[in-house]
This record gives C-alpha cells, sequence and structure tokens, in this order.
C-alpha cells in the first residue's frame, strides 16, 4: 500500500513498470470484498490543491483533503465498511507513506503528528505490517522528529554529498531495535530502469 504524496500516481505507475512490475492494472483492480495486491492512495492530488470529483474518491484512492479531521473521517468510513478486515491481521503488508511532511501545510503541529501517531502507527503495528514513512528533514521542530522517530523500530537517513565533480544520494541507519547494524553512510546508485542499488 502506498500513500504518494510526492508525485502523481500516474507517474509511479510508470515508475513500477520500468522496474518490470507486470499487469499494473489487474495488480490494483479486485473484487468488492478483497484486498488489492497494489493498493496507490493519492494523497497528491489534494497537496498540490486540487479535488477529483471520481469513482476513486469513495475507493479511498483519492484524498481530496489532507485536514486530518477529514482523513480521520475516511479512514472511519474504511473501518466500518471493511469490518473485519481492520480487527484482525491479514496477510503480509509493506505500507509506505512517501512524505507525510505534506501534512503539516495543512494542520497545526499537533494535529496532524497526533493523527500519525493515533491512526497510521497504530494500524501497522495492529495488523503486523511494515511501514516506511517519510519525514522531510529541516521542516518540523525537533520534537516532532524526536517523537516520531521514538515510536519508530527504526529510523532510516537519505541526503545529498556534493563535491566539486560529482552529486551522490547516500543512506545510513541511524538506528535499529533488535539488530546488529552498519552506522555508516554508504552510496546509493540509480539504473536507468529507475531501481536503487547500494554501491560497493
Amino acid at each position: 500500500m502506498y500513500h504518494i504524496s510526492a508525485q502523481p500516481t500516474d507517474r509511479v505507475r510508470v515508475q513500477l513498470k520500468r522496474l518490470g512490475v507486470p499487469n499494473i492494472d489487474n495488480l490494483e483492480n479486485v473484487g468488492p470484498t478483497d484486498s488489492p495486491t497494489l493498493a496507490l492512495n493519492d494523497w497528491y492530488t489534494a497537496a498540490i490543491g486540487r479535488k477529483e470529483e471520481d469513482q476513486f474518491v469513495e475507493e479511498h484512492k483519492v484524498y481530496n483533503s489532507l485536514k486530518v479531521a477529514d482523513l480521520s473521517i475516511v479512514w472511519m468510513e474504511g473501518e466500518r465498511k471493511y469490518g473485519d478486515l481492520y480487527e484482525k491481521p491479514g496477510p503480509p503488508v509493506l505500507r509506505i507513506h512517501d512524505n507525510i511532511s505534506c501534512l503539516s501545510r495543512f494542520n497545526d503541529e499537533k494535529a496532524w503528528v497526533e493523527f500519525v501517531i493515533r491512526r497510521i502507527i497504530p494500524r501497522a503495528t495492529r495488523w503486523n505490517q511494515v511501514a516506511l514513512i517519510g519525514l522531510t528533514e529541516g521542516l518540523h521542530s525537533d520534537s516532532v522528529y524526536k517523537t516520531l522517530e521514538g515510536l519508530a523500530d527504526g529510523v532510516i537517513d537519505f541526503k545529498l554529498k556534493e563535491t566539486p565533480d560529482e552529486i551522490k544520494d547516500l543512506v545510513r541507519i541511524r538506528s535499529m531495535r533488535s539488530v546488529g547494524f552498519d552506522r555508516a553512510w554508504h552510496p546509493l546508485r540509480m539504473s536507468e530502469n529507475t531501481e536503487i542499488t547500494l554501491e560497493g
């Protein structure tokens, strides 16, 4: 499940196809009582101030508002609609929120942080999911980062390193519970099909 706020969903579909993911349409389309193999939830439309009045809004694929009061209503409607799916763990799911910093544009700090703590994180915990939640560095107060990072099982940092000759993408694990890990920065390489791998 991919909650997309940084780019249009159609662009993500193109990127997935370039990576070799087959039959994107079939993966997204399922029966009324089943969960899709691939769920792309559009936060981008609301993030740029647009609204989409179409069938996908009802199915929670397009969000018309990123105010936490509106998001909470949509999520509660989903819980009522799908009942048992929200009460018991399902099959393994990777849940991605590419950048929840977008919520800060439409809500005060306490409101959106509480939404993440009370809605987003508990869902992943309840269903035994792996959730990757992105935050932009330097936009929020120190308390936001400390609060959310303190609830996470791990914190992974990404950064750009500029030199006179090149720009490198780097990644490191800053913290990770219950496992050993390497805290060093490692360079990343992006291939022509947008696949990203560790160098060296």
